[in-house]
């Protein structure tokens, strides 16, 4: 099946990770090669990121962040109105419940649990930036809220 290419965005990634940083972008690359990538290694860099202007089409946010978590970071977004409109999709290895019921009730538009393979990767990339954001700020049902690879 041939899956259609995802319309350029403007991406930002918060992860402290730099090895997932790399795959992310390199996937993003393969996948869409329009696209634009900012990268933050803490929730405080993300924060100043923001700041600048064109905002970004989407924010993928790690949780597991050193001087500020994604924790800390959706809750600060979601608090200041010219951000609301930005789609966060919470991007962890933490797929504890009681995390995924926390972010979901703080704003958060997707949990994307982190795929094992570089494969997955780009399929779980691929299909996040196809989702048609404006439609789903209508219905986020708890039960489309994570998606695993």
């Amino acid at each position: 099946m041939i899956q259609q290419q995802p319309k350029p965005k403007n991406i930002y990634l918060a992860d402290d990770d730099s090895d997932d940083c790399f795959l992310f972008e390199e996937a993003l690359r393969e996948i869409c090669t329009e696209s634009s990538l900012n990268t933050a290694s803490d929730g405080i860099e993300l924060m100043d990121l923001l700041k600048k202007k064109p905002y970004p089409d989407v924010i993928f946010l790690d949780l597991n962040m050193p001087r500020k978590n994604g924790f800390e970071c959706l809750s600060e977004i979601r608090n200041l109105v010219e951000y609301d409109h930005i789609p966060i999709i919470i991007f962890s290895t933490t797929a504890q419940p009681e995390a995924v019921n926390k972010v979901y009730e703080s704003g958060a538009n997707y949990f994307v649990c982190k795929p094992n393979t570089y494969q997955l990767l780009k399929e779980t990339i691929q299909h996040t930036l196809g989702i048609n954001w404006e439609e789903r700020y209508l219905e986020i049902s708890k039960e489309k809220f994570v998606f695993q690879p």
